[in-house]
Parts: structure tokens; C-alpha cells; sequence
């Protein structure tokens, strides 16, 4: 592995890399970061256009992951990786299992900075938060030389990265989509927006937005829920993928309130 920055995304479903990461990912390959995805699952049990019933998972799901690639390929993703989870079913993955997957590609990569989902999954979403949980582990554990001892040399994660959507973002992305609001387990789940304040990180992605859309587009399975998109405006559009925020959940490098505009302060050579 070259001396180059490195940044690894650790996400559910295919699409959570273009509508939840896509900015930055495209501003980092732009920049000259390497930039690495994992993605736990296929979506299997998403939507398939209009088709009505969609189709089983041995269709939606092959579907799905050729649009993940086409859509890494547009933001300039170095490398994907899958963990062959199931759609809906990532939160009752064996623990150990999910955490040694994810800590082997850590140890692997040797990313800088990852980014995953934050403790709420966004809008509760359970893959969301399993992922959040997993990925959180894995980076404490891909550390640790006790664990997974056959594996290669242990890695020490500098900065990992929750996604943050505040007020205005969430009104942007639920204008453009849709009402997120689920239930689970017979309790009805809906957005809770970071409050401002909460936001340590917030990266100016304006000028990818148009890379972000012809990623997102690349998620034709997923046309329906994307059809207000389809009718924005450019500077709606600039609202929406104009900015990336999230939450600092550690760092070994800096700290401090003052929010940070690059997720990768305190690793450059000038700093």
C-alpha cells in the first residue's frame, strides 16, 4: 500500500454510497485520496422499479450490486468490497463474525479515516445502526493484536466519522424524497435531526454535486423513490449534495469544538 490517504466507507446497502457519501468520496478522489467502499449487503429486499411483485432476492439482489459498481465507478471508488450480508437482516449477523469481516478489510486497506452510519441509522433504519455498531467495533478491534491473530498486521483507524444530517439537510432530503418514517418492531421510527451544534465536520462538496446525481442515477432498481429528484432545479439539487456533515466519533490526531471542513485535519503532511 502507497503512503497516499486513505479513506474507507463502511456502509449497508448499495445507494447509502451515493445519497449518504457521495460528495465526499467524489471530493477526495478529485483531491488524490484513495478512496475504498464496503458495503454489507445487496439490497435483495428493495424495491425493483414498478415491478409488481418484484422479484425474489436471487434477481433484486445480483440487480442491485451491478448498480453499486456502476455507481463506485462514477465517484471514483479505488476498490469495493461486499460482506454477503442479506438485505433486513444485517442486525441478527453473528457479532464476531460481521466485526472479524470488517476489522480484515481494516487491517487490509489501512485507511486513515473511515466513515460509517451514526447510532440512529439515520431514520432508524436497523442495518443502519447494525452497521454503525459493527464498523464501530471493528475499528477497536483491528487494533488490537489479540484479535483475529492469523490475520495480517494489526491496524490502528486515526479518525472514524459518523454521518450527521442537521435540520436543513434532512428538510432538503426529505423535500426531494420522501416522508423517512418506518416501523420496527411495532414502533413507528422516524428522521431526528443532529442539532447544529452536534456537527463537528462539514465538508463543501459543491462542486461534485453533478458526479453525486449521475452516481445516484445509476440506481435504476431504486427509480421510484428518486422520481422528485428527477424534477429538481440545479440549485436544489446544490442544497442536497452542496455540503456533508457528520460527527467526529474519535480521533487520534486533533480535537477541540472548532468544527473541522476536512476529515482529514491533523494527517497532512502541513499539519
Amino acid at each position: 500500500m502507497n503512503d497516499s490517504l486513505r479513506l474507507l466507507c463502511v456502509l449497508a446497502h448499495p445507494d447509502d454510497e451515493s445519497l449518504g457519501t457521495g460528495g465526499t468520496l467524489a471530493k477526495y478522489v478529485a483531491e488524490g485520496v484513495d478512496t475504498f467502499l464496503v458495503t454489507a449487503t445487496r439490497g435483495e429486499r428493495g424495491r425493483f422499479g414498478d415491478a409488481d411483485p418484484r422479484p425474489g432476492i436471487e434477481v433484486v439482489g445480483p440487480a442491485r450490486e451491478m448498480e453499486l459498481r456502476a455507481a463506485a465507478q462514477e465517484l471514483g471508488v479505488k476498490e469495493l468490497h461486499l460482506l454477503d450480508y442479506i438485505d433486513k437482516d444485517l442486525d441478527q449477523a453473528d457479532p464476531e463474525e460481521a466485526i472479524t469481516k470488517i476489522s480484515r478489510h481494516l487491517r487490509r486497506i489501512r485507511p486513515h479515516v473511515v466513515i460509517t452510519f451514526a447510532h440512529d441509522g439515520a431514520y432508524g433504519h436497523p442495518d443502519h445502526i447494525a452497521i454503525s455498531q459493527l464498523t464501530t467495533a471493528a475499528c477497536v478491534c483491528a487494533a488490537d493484536p489479540e484479535f483475529d491473530e492469523a490475520a495480517v498486521p494489526v491496524h490502528r483507524v486515526s479518525k472514524l466519522y459518523y454521518m450527521a444530517w442537521p435540520q436543513n439537510k434532512w428538510e432538503a432530503y426529505q423535500t426531494a424524497f420522501k416522508d423517512l418514517v418506518s416501523e420496527v418492531d411495532g414502533v413507528e421510527r422516524r428522521v431526528t435531526p443532529w442539532p447544529d451544534w452536534s456537527v463537528t465536520t462539514v465538508i463543501d462538496t459543491s462542486e461534485y454535486w453533478e458526479t453525486v446525481w449521475k452516481a445516484v442515477q445509476c440506481h435504476q432498481t431504486q427509480i421510484k423513490i428518486f422520481e422528485r429528484l428527477q424534477r429538481l432545479p440545479e440549485n436544489e439539487h446544490a442544497k442536497l449534495w452542496g455540503t456533508a456533515e457528520y460527527y467526529r466519533a474519535f480521533s487520534t490526531v486533533n480535537g477541540g469544538r472548532k468544527r473541522e471542513t476536512d476529515l482529514f485535519e491533523g494527517l497532512r503532511p502541513s499539519d
